[in-house]
């Protein structure tokens, strides 16, 4: 198995300086420079406290300066608020200062707020974040582009710098619902899986992604698909468990909410419009992997098997999951 880090900038209620947020995330990606993890994704958010990050892109850069072997992994650029020509030239800038260590990610976004300052027209943020992956492709293949759609239109421009690795770097779509899973499989992209997804619907997520991809000629052996979960490990299961529902009314409250609903009718939305209690409990009994570190290793060997799940992307409840996953679990696999 490989597993990397979804790793959030969360300041909850403020309680320390900001510089203290970032100064102990980078100590946590050094440890994984140093520890046998793969990649670092870094998760970007806007006008929330839920995660203070709102350029995964200069944080990358950032990464590259302290760490060595660990790839970089935009977990993800919310590609539909970008112009996309702006957005292929700061992927590639970090791919050649990182010495070609970029793992793309890009997804079209979620929360009403962003979409509204932002300017974008939810109804439209689906075609927007189809438009903007393909010219970034197109930007970093090409010698010139052009294009025109209804949201882009440029005629040969020459995109600088070009990434280091060729043809590009790997890119993965985060995708947490049929359309985007139907897409990304018709079009032959890898994707992500997210964390709030519970365990059933990720495994239907994949089954279904992989539908996809073969009914249009495409395969699905030898790609990475990376899991993303929320993990806490500790001593004992009922810490663990403990850990887990905190970690799930912070969620609830602070992200999940019903205010986040930009299609209150629709099944993939559900889970923002239902109430408090059953939200928590069905994150901490569906969505996250929590317990001992023998209890954990057996979830990961049960969800291998059930799900097919190859890479797990953790997202730690706390920083001593992350030390425990990093000592207790994580050699267990290597």
């Amino acid at each position: 198995m490989k597993f990397g880090v979804l790793q959030f900038f969360s300041w909850p209620e403020r309680r320390v300086p900001l510089q203290t947020v970032y100064g102990r995330a980078m100590q946590r990606i050094e440890i994984m420079d140093r520890g046998g993890y793969d990649a670092v994704w870094l998760a970007e958010h806007h006008f929330t406290g839920y995660s203070v990050c709102p350029s995964v892109h200069m944080m990358g850069v950032h990464v590259a300066s302290h760490t060595k072997h660990i790839r970089i992994g935009m977990g993800v650029s919310l590609a539909a608020f970008y112009h996309p020509l702006r957005l292929a030239e700061e992927v590639a800038f970090l791919d050649v200062l990182s010495g070609g260590r970029v793992n793309w990610g890009a997804g079209r976004g979620f929360d009403p707020t962003e979409f509204g300052v932002f300017g974008v027209p939810v109804e439209e943020s689906a075609k927007r974040f189809h438009d903007a992956v393909e010219i970034v492709l197109a930007a970093w293949t090409r010698e010139r582009v052009t294009w025109k759609s209804p949201y882009w239109q440029f005629q040969d421009v020459e995109v600088l710098p070009k990434p280091l690795q060729q043809p590009h770097p790997p890119v993965w779509l985060a995708a947490g619902s049929p359309g985007a899973l139907r897409w990304a499989g018709s079009h032959g992209y890898s994707v992500l899986l997210g964390p709030h997804s519970t365990f059933e619907e990720n495994a239907c997520h994949r089954d279904l992604y992989r539908q996809e991809l073969e009914a249009a000629g495409h395969s699905i052996a030898g790609r990475q698909i990376p899991m993303a979960r929320f993990v806490a490990v500790a001593d004992t299961d009922a810490e663990a468990a403990q850990i887990a529902r905190n970690g799930a009314e912070w969620l609830t409250g602070t992200y999940m909410s019903p205010s986040k609903a930009t299609r209150p009718e629709s099944p993939d939305q559900a889970i923002l419009t239902m109430d408090a209690a059953t939200k928590i409990d069905r994150y901490v009994s569906s969505v996250m992997i929590h317990g001992s570190p023998g209890r954990v290793i057996d979830q990961i060997v049960s969800l291998r098997d059930s799900m097919r799940m190859e890479y797990l992307m953790l997202a730690p409840l706390s920083h001593s999951s992350f030390i425990n996953f990093t000592e207790k679990v994580m050699p267990h696999f290597l």
